[in-house]
């Protein structure tokens, strides 16, 4: 292990910073330590906890204005030109034109992109859409702790949010404090799609390509998830459990991961 590896994780922060093709638009991940983490979704499906590598993980949502840059050089994901079965009728529906996302806000997350699309896009920065574990371990952390889901007054913020219109489009990205590791924005403001949503409610020992992923969020299947105090987290499997991957939703975004730092050029703060 690299001295500066060390280093990053005993609390230094390392930035990098990816351009997107053709935009002078840049992308800042930071590097979360991973670890043995205990994840609402047990790893063997009773209460084995998580073993999640280090990885980079993206400090903000992609906005609208840099899904836009991503569309200008990657035409083949404009409204219209993607078939049905990569991005449904949702897809930038509230965009008023393929180029155009008035009356959004530019610094807004960028919402109703399916799956497909997502991992599209993170594919241009040299990432992929996080895994759930990943999304749930940088999620944990408040401004000053690195897991504060044992923390009643956290939790009631968070849910706080529910509690916003859903009519009202999301705001821009960055006006609530960064987390423990330099993170924004992973509540409050969307939802965020995960690489392996559609794996997450098979259970570990009966996973079979024929199996199709089933979740009685109210009911008796809840009682075998590992934190059921942690309600906002449940909220959110149980979105990801109705979503197909060519859907999007008004409050559904997402961010990207990188697995190393390579062609990354790190500047310790």
């Amino acid at each position: 292990m690299t001295a500066w590896l060390k280093q990053a994780w005993a609390g230094a922060v390392l930035c990098c910073c990816a351009g997107l093709p053709g935009s002078a638009l840049a992308a800042e991940y930071r590097l979360l330590p991973g670890g043995e983490f205990r994840s609402v979704l047990p790893a063997d499906g009773k209460s084995s906890a998580a073993k999640i590598h280090p990885f980079w993980l993206r400090t903000q949502p992609v906005s609208n204005a840099e899904y836009l840059a991503f569309l200008r050089s990657h035409p083949q994901w404009q409204r219209g030109a993607v078939p049905g079965v990569l991005a449904g009728a949702d897809y930038l529906v509230l965009w008023s034109e393929p180029l155009d996302f008035a009356p959004l806000q530019a610094q807004a997350p960028v919402t109703q992109v399916s799956w497909h699309a997502a991992q599209a896009y993170c594919s241009s920065e040299q990432a992929r859409l996080p895994r759930w574990y990943e999304w749930e371990f940088a999620a944990a952390a408040d401004e000053q702790h690195a897991d504060a889901r044992q923390d009643p007054l956290w939790l009631a913020r968070i849910l706080g949010w529910y509690s916003r219109p859903a009519h009202l489009p999301p705001q821009a990205i960055g006006l609530e404090p960064a987390n423990y590791y330099g993170i924004q924005d992973l509540h409050g403001l969307t939802w965020e799609w995960v690489e392996d949503f559609n794996g997450l409610f098979v259970s570990a020992d009966s996973r079979t390509q024929d199996e199709q992923k089933q979740l009685e969020f109210c009911g008796g299947a809840a009682l075998s998830l590992g934190d059921k105090t942690n309600y906002a987290v449940l909220i959110r499997l149980a979105l990801l459990a109705a979503m197909e991957a060519n859907q999007g939703g008004n409050y559904l975004g997402f961010r990207c991961v990188r697995e190393q730092p390579a062609n990354f050029s790190g500047v310790s703060r």
